[in-house]
């Protein structure tokens, strides 16, 4: 299940490489397909003005129906899964800043469905949460996604129907939208990585789905990791001291994790698609939660038999990538890895003084008994977790567990500025998505911020964390868990901006 090709060496005259040469260049390196539908997003020149007298052109259809994949080597048999467009690997949708996404979803799944574009500052009706922004798209039926996004970067494309986004995502269904800069960074390839995992029985089907335990508790687990829908790790080779532009993504049901970086200097150059100062992982080491994206800028080692790797912090380390140097070095002179280019349609700042607060506290799930008296040896293993109350009524959020018609917590006038208070007081670390918008990671002293935007993070139990944000977005937004099966049993609310 590996495969070992070359990366196309860089002109030094492309200063801003076209779309066609990144995307063969994202076909070389490996890592994710070039479809044609993906192809068929948008027009190389979309024009500027709609002309009445011109027809627009059919948005591309991408069926999501039932498919069979071996995920296990053989003899083991296959795994049946849902797929897009026939293509067990996830899907790329790569369009340029500024250009339309046209798609047309054909629910051919025996499910209800919809998509979420994970981290798009979307228009409302566009966010893709199905039973909220828009009608779930029924067994049978299609529905035409259309929206710009405002800004360039990686983001996740996730089902996400209220009560049943768990089954489509545990089966498979999952895809990465790259909107790249008018100038982008120059490099030798720009790749993207997309990681999932699979929870299979020993004949590989898949478990069944909706167990109250797993929603209760740390989520669907998976027993089998894969990365752009190959089990893991992927093997490739590259040239020597090849520039590389990874773009990482979690579209697990519920594996989080730390990634580890071996063999080769990465620098963290947009976290959740937004762009950031350059910076070395601490301890060359990444949280990863579901939902999160990373843009690393990666110059690969000049001499030749080089391998570097991509390890998630599983057990005693699962690695998902690795990449050998082999061929001619690369020769060009390149300058230092730097930012790839400040987003000016961000504030600048967030003034914080005058900020409407509100507090957000998440309760529920499963409770782990303590233990007492000889229950208490070290030499016995700790108690297990136990839930034993409503299975669709799992989770909750200021008191309330999410369905279909809940009433949004707060109400805001466009372009007030948002601080939240988000308390964990359940006995489990929750990844939480903030729709919509991007926010800062406030300090807890209202005295600044961590120097980067995020629409995805990590509050670990018993924790509170603040987050500041402009609410400049009409429309009503989520605040959602990106663990699955806690979003399906309650583990969500929403606000509103008019």
């Amino acid at each position: 299940m590996t495969s070992s090709r070359p990366v196309p060496p860089t002109d030094p005259r492309a200063v801003t490489p076209s779309r066609r040469t990144l995307l063969a260049a994202a076909a070389a390196f490996g890592l994710m397909p070039e479809t044609g539908w993906a192809q068929g997003v948008v027009p190389e020149k979309a024009p500027t003005l709609p002309n009445p007298a011109i027809p627009e052109a059919p948005a591309p259809a991408l069926p999501a129906a039932p498919a069979r994949t071996r995920l296990r080597p053989e003899p083991a048999a296959e795994t049946p899964v849902w797929c897009f467009d026939g293509k067990t690997v996830p899907p790329l949708v790569r369009i340029k800043l500024g250009q339309p996404v046209r798609l047309r979803i054909e629910n051919r799944t025996d499910k209800p469905l919809s998509l979420h574009w994970h981290g798009v500052r979307n228009v409302n009706a566009m966010d893709g949460v199905g039973g909220v922004t828009q009608a779930p798209i029924q067994p049978g039926a299609d529905f035409l996604y259309q929206f710009t996004p405002p800004d360039a970067g990686t983001y996740l494309i996730r089902p996400l129907v209220v009560g049943g986004a768990s089954e489509p995502s545990g089966r498979g269904l999952a895809g990465m939208l790259i909107v790249e800069e008018a100038s982008p960074p120059l490099v030798d390839a720009d790749v993207g990585l997309v990681m999932q995992d699979w929870r299979l029985e020993d004949d590989a089907s898949l478990m069944p789905f909706g167990q109250p335990l797993f929603a209760a508790t740390n989520g669907r687990l998976g027993n089998l990791v894969t990365v752009n829908g190959k089990p893991v790790p992927d093997t490739f080779e590259a040239r020597p001291g090849a520039r590389v532009r990874l773009r990482l993504g979690n579209a697990c049901n519920a594996r989080g994790t730390r990634l580890r970086f071996e063999g080769v200097k990465v620098y963290v150059a947009a976290v959740d698609g937004q762009p950031t100062d350059t910076f070395e992982p601490l301890r060359a080491t990444l949280p990863f939660p579901p939902g999160t994206r990373y843009d690393l800028m990666v110059d690969l080692p000049e001499q030749e038999g080089a391998t570097c790797s991509i390890i998630a912090l599983v057990g005693q380390g699962l690695t998902l990538a690795t990449v050998t140097t082999k061929g001619a070095p690369i020769a060009d002179k390149r300058l230092p890895i730097g930012p790839i280019g400040e987003n000016k349609r961000l504030p600048a700042e967030i003034k914080l003084q005058n900020a409407l607060r509100r507090d957000v506290v998440i309760t529920g799930g499963a409770f782990v008994p303590k233990a007492a008296g000889k229950d208490a040896s070290k030499d016995k293993p700790a108690p297990e977790p136990v839930y034993t109350g409503d299975p669709q009524k799992i989770w909750a959020v200021n008191g309330t567990s999410a369905t279909t018609g809940l009433q949004p917590i707060f109400t805001v006038k466009r372009g007030q500025v948002v601080v939240l208070a988000l308390r964990n007081e359940t006995a489990f670390p929750q990844a939480l998505h903030l729709h919509g918008h991007c926010f800062r990671l406030l300090h807890p002293l209202d005295d600044g911020w961590e120097p980067y935007w995020l629409d995805t993070f990590q509050l670990l139990e018993g924790r509170t964390a603040r987050i500041g944000f402009l609410a400049d977005n009409p429309g009503r937004w989520l605040i959602s868990a990106t663990v699955l099966e806690r979003f399906d049993t309650g583990l969500w609310t929403l606000f509103e901006v008019t």
